[in-house]
Parts: C-alpha cells; sequence; structure tokens
C-alpha cells in the first residue's frame, strides 16, 4: 500500500469511527490518557486491548473495538471522568484514583451499552433535559427519547 492510499485508508477509517463512535476514537482516546495521566499501555490494559489494538485504534489504522465489553469499559472510563468533581489545570490527578478506577473498570464485564448510554457519554441529565425541552415541539418521540437518557441512572464501573 502506497503513501498516499495509506492516508486515504486513515481518512476513510477515522470518517467510519466518526459514524459509528461519534467522533475519532483517537480523539476519545487521547482525551482519557490526559484526564488520567496514564500511559497508552495502562489504558489498552483497563480496557482489555493489546497495546498495538489501542495504538491502531487511536492512529485510525483500525476501525472498530471488536468487542462489545471493550466499548462497555471505554463509556465506563468516559463516565467517571466527567462525573469527578473538576480540578485546577494543574492539580494533578491522584494516582491511587486513577489506579483503584483502572482495576475497576478492568475486573468489569460491562453489558453492550445502550442508546441511553451513549447519550450519557455527551451530555449529562440536565443538558439532556433541556434539549428535550427545545425539541418537543417538532420532535416529541427524539424528545422521549432524551428524557428517557436524563432518567435513567447511570452504571458505575464495577456494578
Amino acid at each position: 500500500m502506497g503513501r498516499s492510499e495509506s492516508a486515504e485508508t486513515v481518512r476513510r477509517n477515522r470518517e467510519l469511527q466518526r459514524r459509528f463512535y461519534g467522533e475519532p476514537l483517537g480523539d476519545r482516546l487521547r482525551r482519557l490518557l490526559g484526564a488520567l495521566d496514564v500511559s497508552q499501555a495502562a489504558l489498552a490494559g483497563a480496557l482489555g486491548v493489546s497495546s498495538p489494538m489501542l495504538s491502531q485504534l487511536m492512529s485510525g489504522r483500525r476501525v472498530k473495538i471488536g468487542t462489545p465489553a471493550v466499548f462497555g469499559r471505554l463509556l465506563m472510563l468516559e463516565q467517571a471522568v466527567a462525573q469527578r468533581p473538576v480540578a485546577e489545570p494543574a492539580d494533578p490527578v491522584d494516582p491511587a484514583y486513577v489506579e483503584g478506577l483502572l482495576a475497576e473498570v478492568r475486573a468489569a464485564e460491562p453489558r453492550a451499552p445502550s442508546s441511553y448510554d451513549v447519550l450519557r457519554t455527551v451530555a449529562g441529565p440536565e443538558e439532556l433535559a433541556r434539549a428535550a425541552d427545545t425539541l418537543d415541539r417538532g420532535f416529541p418521540s427524539l424528545a422521549g427519547l432524551l428524557r428517557q437518557a436524563a432518567s435513567v441512572e447511570s452504571p458505575r464501573p464495577g456494578r
């Protein structure tokens, strides 16, 4: 495969990731790496994939996460990071917290994520409810879906 062919394949793969997962996996995974201040190997171990597989997903050389439990663990980590109290940018992440979270996620066997789970990775309950109110008049079915997502309890790692 030539250089331009390879670049085109990566571009296409990232676009497919955007369609499947809402955005390229590299963006999502880099946010977790930064928020948790861990290595790619540590993140790969918590998710249940090999380091090379994680690298391929991040770079766009691979399109899909092959196992639903791995995607579920990714969602669990994203939810835990989103729910963590906001710290000052200069504050380091507590290594004990991160180690415990990664161990909890690594041990989890999450179910396949529902559409509610996916919606809650991009917006909190209040934001989903406000979006539902905005859409209510023209799109009542979609508004109902958003309200349901806002009211369903999110599973926490290990549950």
